[in-house]
């Protein structure tokens, strides 16, 4: 072809492929989509434990409380937490029968099921977990033979450490949970 002539509709578009052919990137990868499970992490009673996010409302510094006259030893008091009054629960000292000790590290998970708002003190708090779902063992390979096996469900494995998950809502349904006065 000289230079002066023109390609035809047919050498334009053959050429246009050729250009598109070397400027394509290959398909993306098969990648496995792995499911996760968003926790909060905590420790209690010196075990490694997790509850559910959906679970805390929010995590907060101990407020300043009221105690209350014929509670039981681990209803710490009540307090206003922006305008609405919260029972401060001691979840050591439930589980235990032990009044719990407050540290400067301690934390107070807002917690709301069966229609009840309360704050669980708790010895500290991790933040947000993200476990796999492989990474869950039914077996309660944390907090085994403790006060706080029969309010687990399971526990997960990752990176060498165990960690406990913690089920609100049976603590909840428990009777002697919801019964507060001595």
């Amino acid at each position: 072809m000289t230079p002066h002539q023109e390609n035809t509709p047919l050498q334009l578009l053959q050429g246009l492929e050729l250009k598109a052919k070397r400027a394509a990137h290959g398909l993306p990868q098969q990648m496995d989509i792995q499911t996760t499970w968003d926790a909060i992490g905590f420790r209690l009673m010196g075990q490694r434990l997790v509850v559910a996010m959906k679970d805390v409302r929010e995590i907060l510094t101990p407020p300043i409380m009221t105690r209350i006259p014929g509670a039981r030893h681990w209803v710490l008091g009540i307090a206003n937490i922006r305008g609405n009054l919260m029972p401060i629960l001691d979840l050591s000292g439930f589980l235990t029968n032990e009044p719990g000790e407050l540290k400067r590290r301690s934390r107070i998970l807002v917690v709301s099921q069966r229609g009840v708002t309360a704050g669980l003190m708790v010895d500290e708090v991790f933040g947000m977990r993200h476990f796999l779902d492989e990474e869950f063992s039914p077996q309660h390979a944390a907090g085994k033979g403790t006060p706080l096996e029969s309010y687990l469900m399971g526990s997960y494995r990752q990176t060498g450490e165990y960690w406990g998950v913690f089920d609100m809502n049976k603590l909840f349904e428990t009777p002697e949970f919801m019964k507060v006065a001595a």
